[in-house]
């Protein structure tokens, strides 16, 4: 996002006036509103990909490793925002299922990189529809048109709060990859 979007996102809040939130119900409170959504998207994203007994963290740790490449775990944990610990745990499930494996890279022999095995690639493909699904069903209470205002409004939430995050995501390093 643009810097200056940015600041005029954050001047508008800082702007805005307190409101009352204790005495708001908790159905009209954004935090609780999108810890919700976040439940009711995990539900149907494991109902609809209930056969490959895949999560929405595992999910993700796959298509960044098929869109960044082979990498080392820092770059994983800063594509998907999720801390070194769990990371580690996650990419081992990982290992344990041969969706990816892990080699010591050839740059640094004290770092490990991890790429996709053939499993894990034809385990993404099986998946492109059960995820289209699930995505497609989180928002499907909306009209299409509101659908990407929708999408927008939440990009522009994330990307003004990424740095506020335990584990901000950084999309565009490469600079941990290593082929």
């Amino acid at each position: 996002m643009p810097a200056d979007l940015k600041k005029v996102a954050k001047e508008e809040a800082e702007d805005a006036p307190p409101r009352d939130w204790r005495h708001t119900a908790l159905e009209e409170r954004p935090g609780f509103l999108i810890r919700r959504l976040h439940q009711i998207h995990v539900a149907l994203f494991m109902e609809e990909c209930a056969p490959e007994g895949i999560t929405p963290v595992q999910y993700s740790i796959l298509t960044a490793i098929e869109q960044l490449g082979p990498s080392e775990q820092i770059a994983l944990s800063r594509a998907v925002g999720l801390d070194r610990a769990n990371i580690a745990d996650v990419l081992a499930r990982l290992v344990e299922r041969r969706l990816i494996q892990r080699r010591v890279s050839r740059t640094d022999k004290r770092k490990k990189v991890t790429e996709l095995t053939d499993v894990g690639r034809a385990t993404l493909a099986r998946l492109e529809g059960s995820v289209a699904r699930a995505h497609q069903r989180t928002v499907a209470a909306l009209p299409p048109a509101r659908r990407k205002e929708f999408i927008s409004a939440l990009l522009l939430l994330v990307e003004t709060n990424n740095e506020l995050s335990r584990t901000p995501v950084f999309t565009a390093a490469k600079t941990e990859t290593d082929a």
